[in-house]
């Protein structure tokens, strides 16, 4: 479903991603792990259309330059060069670290606000759905998402993501911050999302309460890939487990 084919990714002087290839295949869950600043968000934003996006804003206004090298192709499309909401009609949604949501409106305000580029009229299933996946959500739907723990911020934020009806969906560090009850609850959700049928590439700095759901995993450090295999072949690897799995 999404090929990246020797990626790029510099801030300035600064490199971000360095010669980054790597595979989803359609249905498939597949982790991206890494310590802090070994670009795994600079991953899910180019894939998502965000850097892209902050290159031209740059350029408009004389600020950092921003260069992107390489290849995404999606379903059979190099979409290196377009626009986010292109990619999000074509069915990659982002979930963002540190739960985004829109504070001043309710939870079912947000939701609705997710699938704000459908023209369909099942926007009311999809919402369904969510509420069904968090039933927390539909207790609180009339509250402000500003008022939410950080838990059910990021269960809204999922939400809003499905109602958008992705084919890909990216989650970058869904588990940041939680409680270990909360992460129990967002790896159920991720195991019922891909039962539906969506792909889904997932980013996490501590990875053992996501190992266990993950199809394919690849550990970078530095933008570098370093080492990459199933979930079981990652948990084998003594490096990895004792950096990533707290093992």
């Amino acid at each position: 479903m999404l090929k990246i084919n020797n990626l790029t990714v510099f801030y300035e002087n600064a490199i971000a991603l360095n010669d980054l290839s790597l595979e989803i295949g359609k249905g498939e869950v597949v982790g991206v792990f890494g310590s802090n600043s070994a670009g795994k968000t600079t991953l899910m934003n180019t894939v998502a259309g965000l850097t892209l996006h902050m290159k031209h804003r740059e350029q408009r206004k004389g600020g950092e330059r921003i260069t992107i090298i390489g290849e995404l192709n999606f379903e059979g499309e190099n979409i290196i060069d377009t626009k986010p909401s292109y990619r999000v009609k074509k069915g990659i949604v982002l979930c963002r670290e540190r739960h985004p949501v829109f504070r001043d409106c309710s939870v079912q305000e947000n939701l609705k606000l997710g699938g704000y580029l459908r023209k369909d009229s099942n926007l009311g299933e999809s919402i369904e759905f969510v509420y069904k996946l968090f039933p927390n959500l539909k207790r609180l739907s009339l509250k402000k998402a500003g008022m939410l723990s950080g838990g059910e911020q990021e269960m809204l934020t999922i939400g809003m993501a499905l109602v958008a009806q992705p084919k890909l969906i990216l989650m970058d560090e869904p588990l940041l911050g939680l409680s270990p009850l909360m992460q129990e609850e967002v790896v159920r959700a991720v195991r019922e999302i891909s039962k539906q049928g969506v792909t889904i590439l997932l980013s996490e700095q501590y990875a053992r309460p996501i190992m266990p759901i993950v199809d394919r995993g690849y550990v970078i450090e530095n933008g570098t890939q370093i080492v990459s295999g199933t979930g079981e072949e990652l948990m084998d690897n003594p490096e990895v487990k004792a950096a990533y799995f707290g093992m």
